[in-house]
């Protein structure tokens, strides 16, 4: 490691800074929308694709009892034409509600999946935005701390408008003892 630092330019540590504190703001919204739309995902899986599903689970469920209950009745008259077509509805309305209970399965299904394997990418979403809230906001105080003595450096170096270089200030400064 050098013994001392080389710094060519105090605003290139300040637009550092700058841009690491417009990194930081844009990265903790970017962040915080990821774990909307997690949340939002969860929401609409488990509360408005299940209620849906269990309303037309119920709704199909009453309408295969509804075409079932009309081809009973239909065997019963005496019209043989209209019972082709009140099978073909019970057939149509069974399909419907086997598909409406194959959903509901699927549903649960990914719901399980969306809590596995949204859980610990969420768990790695809320530690890097502790890092940004807490060591990130940690460097941007230390790089305006940095940005501030080496200001300061460089105005007690350098007093006045003179050109000479630092070194030389510093270098003659050094060896001369105060006189009172």
């Amino acid at each position: 490691m050098a013994d001392r630092a080389h710094v060519t330019s105090v605003e290139a540590v300040e637009s550092f800074r700058a841009g690491l504190i417009v990194f930081q703001s844009r990265a903790r919204v970017i962040l915080e929308e990821v774990c909307d739309e997690v949340v939002r995902a969860k929401g609409w899986v488990q509360t408005d694709r299940r209620r849906y599903w269990k309303a037309e689970a119920r709704r199909r469920s009453q309408t295969l009892e509804k075409a079932r209950a009309d081809l009973s009745s239909a065997r019963l008259s005496q019209f043989q034409e209209s019972t082709t077509l009140h099978l073909m509805m019970v057939q149509r309305t069974e399909r419907a509600d086997r598909e409406a209970k194959a959903k509901m399965a699927i549903l649960k299904k990914w719901d399980r999946e969306l809590e596995n394997r949204t859980d610990p990418l969420l768990k790695q979403v809320t530690q890097l935005q502790w890092f940004l809230t807490g060591d990130m906001a940690r460097a941007v105080a230390y790089l305006s701390q940095v940005v501030r003595t080496l200001e300061a450096y460089a105005n007690v170096a350098r007093p006045g408008t003179s050109a000479a270089p630092v070194k030389t200030k510093i270098g003659a400064n050094a060896g001369k003892k105060k006189q009172p």
